[in-house]
């Protein structure tokens, strides 16, 4: 991803009132008798954007314009902050470094992938989180908050978590994490259509932007 994919937030302004969410693919098999098999395809959730309902005056138009010929239409990824769903902890909640549990230790193992937990009874998924904002992220061992930097490092490109020498969690220690975090996206399409009112305003009918599904970086 790294060539085909910029480093940048798509304008928080335009962003705060999109619509969107996970979407899974299920196969659903119906027998004879009524009874249903189904088949879930994709292990994790893929998040799709509606960002038309932001775009308000011809300022925003020519923010958004600018945005999607920097990234030439679908070509290049980029950042998105969900305005749902954008951090470790719970809405509203502070970040703390006891947020998600990423992984236990076992006296050998020296990288973990952030991840984001939903649910907890039944099947808890485990979201892989590859954009963590940079300044947001803490980690804890057993309980006890480690200094970035000096214990361990975060890449914000990636969301993997390293421990430095001499500081690899032991057997049976639980690492946890807190942290914001943004979402690889691209735009859907490669068209861009705008209407302009009488008014001077910008209405724009859909645009659609699509979560790109990552692959972990090697431990």
């Amino acid at each position: 991803m790294s060539t085909d994919f910029h480093d940048v937030v798509f304008p928080l302004a335009l962003s705060m009132q999109a619509r969107g969410g996970p979407q899974r693919r299920t196969d659903i098999i119906t027998t004879g008798a009524g009874r249903e098999n189904r088949v879930s395809r994709w292990a994790c959730s893929r998040y799709h954007y509606d960002i038309g309902s932001g775009i308000k005056t011809r300022a925003d138009l020519a923010l958004l314009l600018n945005f999607f010929e920097e990234r030439r239409g679908a070509f290049y990824g980029f950042r998105f902050r969900d305005p749902l769903d954008r951090s470790s902890a719970a809405p509203d909640a502070a970040v703390t470094p006891f947020d998600q549990v990423i992984g236990q230790g076992d006296g050998t193992r020296m990288a973990f992938q952030l991840v984001k937990t939903y649910g907890a009874l039944f099947a808890p998924y485990a979201r892989p989180i590859f954009k963590p904002v940079a300044g947001t992220i803490r980690i804890a061992v057993a309980g006890v908050e480690v200094l970035l930097g000096q214990d361990a490092d975060c890449d914000p490109r990636t969301g993997l978590v390293r421990f430095r020498a001499g500081h690899c969690p032991a057997a049976g220690q639980q690492v946890t994490a807190g942290f914001r975090f943004d979402v690889p996206v691209r735009f859907a399409e490669d068209r861009l259509e705008v209407a302009l009112d009488a008014f001077g305003s910008g209405e724009i009918a859909k645009i659609s932007l699509i979560e790109l599904l990552c692959q972990p970086e090697k431990a």
